[in-house]
């Protein structure tokens, strides 16, 4: 049987990039059957994160596949661009959201089942420290009573057959949403959807904003209304979970967050489903927590409103986020530098494209900065900590950085630290650029 009939033709959509992995070779498939326990979260890790198909899953008859994401290369291939191109796709993207239209049909909706049993889907324990098995890989879909649609990610603790908890964050999009509509909000939650889609949920854009738009900016996004509640959903997404947030509470966690550490227990919000609907052989994406894909798909999408910001004091030119600073907390920045004080405006204009960084480094464009020997470099040859560092304590943080004032019932704070590790304004001696070597065509002489 093959588990990936009914393909369209390839227009990026998860199914169609499915496939072309698989007939690219990138794609490994495991026939044996593995358990969801634990077994297939080792697995994928084992893999490094490659693109991985489990065709047989001991729990459940719905394959799983993973690792789809796990490199930028690898997000650009299923854009149809090169990684280049990535940081401008996401910015038009961004600034140019276009309304999706809504189908009268969609393959998501193929089977619809009003008795509700989620534990037929294949939902994984990652480590032994989670606080129960996890859905990680869904997109959820509110709508605000004032601002309209959201879409964003929320872990997903699994309770019983039509129960989960949600890890909410305080004074996000759903968290204001459920405030706005009394402590009880409908919600959908979407599982295998194509990149464009998963971008534009991690994407952090202006309130009233939809991220669906953005996502048809990338590529053609369509919708369907759901079955049972008033939302719309991507129509050829494989599973959506119909449900609404109640004002009931139960512990979540712990559970691995994108640092790579283990997050603690909280009280939030259950949610109940109502109906799933699916295609007829949906296949079920997931997500290793702490690790390559789950890092690349909460930071990349930074890059772009970093990239914003800063080009409104000065040019810039590209922006990382560093994997070494969780792809999230760190950032380097590529500027041309043509005023003495560009440096330090990107720094702030850094901290504003994205609340949540702690660190950042300005470079100038002849720094590589997918290199961090060439970033450290900059550091080593530019940058003087009494000139060229911006220092600004007490400052709004992450929740995710286990050294900031993480004190319950307050928001996190943090102090931030921006490096310009620019040539100094008017410098144009050699001293601060590497001299290269002639090159040479090594086929004439070996």
């Amino acid at each position: 049987m093959n588990l990936l009939e009914n393909k369209v033709e390839y227009d990026l959509n998860f199914r169609s990039f499915l496939e072309q992995l698989s007939q690219s070779g990138e794609l490994i498939r495991i026939s044996k059957e593995v358990s969801t326990e634990y077994e297939m979260a080792g697995i994928i890790e084992a893999l490094s994160e490659k693109p991985v198909f489990f065709e047989k899953t001991k729990e459940t008859d719905i394959p799983v596949v993973a690792g789809l994401l796990s490199s930028k290369e690898r997000i650009a291939k299923a854009l149809g661009i090169k990684r280049d191109d990535l940081l401008h796709k996401l910015s038009t993207a961004i600034e140019n959201p276009v309304p999706p239209e809504v189908a009268e049909k969609g393959e998501c909706q193929e089977i619809v089942e009003k008795t509700v049993d989620v534990t037929k889907l294949p939902i994984m324990r990652y480590t032994e420290k989670d606080g129960g098995k996890y859905i990680t890989s869904a997109v959820s879909i509110v709508k605000d009573p004032e601002l309209g649609r959201n879409m964003c990610f929320h872990r997903l603790m699994l309770l019983n057959k039509n129960k989960f908890v949600a890890r909410i964050v305080k004074d996000r999009g759903t968290d204001t949403a459920l405030k706005k509509a009394g402590g009880e909000l409908d919600i959908a939650m979407c599982i295998s959807n194509s990149t464009a889609v998963l971008l534009a949920a991690a994407t952090s854009l202006p309130k009233g904003v939809d991220e669906l738009g953005m996502a048809n900016a990338l590529e053609k996004t369509q919708l369907v209304k759901c079955k049972t509640i008033d939302l719309e959903v991507p129509k050829d997404c494989e599973i959506v979970l119909e449900g609404r947030i109640t004002r009931e509470k139960a512990s979540e966690g712990p559970f691995l967050d994108t640092t790579g550490t283990i997050d603690k227990i909280r009280q939030q919000p259950t949610i109940e489903i109502k109906c799933i609907t699916h295609r007829e052989k949906p296949i079920y994406q997931t997500l290793l927590p702490g690790r390559n894909e789950h890092q690349f798909l909460m930071g990349m999408p930074r890059e772009p409103t970093i990239f914003n910001e800063v080009n409104k004091v000065c040019e810039c030119k590209d922006v990382y986020i560093t994997p070494g600073g969780c792809s999230w907390l760190h950032a380097v920045v590529q500027i041309k530098k043509k005023n003495p004080d560009d440096g330090k405006r990107a720094i702030g204009a850094a901290f504003e494209g994205h609340k949540s960084l702690k660190h950042c480094v300005i470079v100038d464009d002849d720094i590589d900065i997918y290199n961090p020997h060439d970033v450290e470099w900059a550091i080593a040859t530019r940058f003087q900590a009494d000139k060229n560092a911006v220092i600004l304590p007490n400052q709004r943080g992450s929740s995710l950085d286990p050294s900031g004032d993480l004190t319950e019932g307050k928001k996190a704070r943090t102090c931030k630290m921006g490096l310009d590790a620019t040539i100094p304004f008017g410098k144009t001696d050699k001293s601060f650029t590497k001299e290269k070597y002639k090159k040479v065509d090594l086929n004439k002489f070996l």
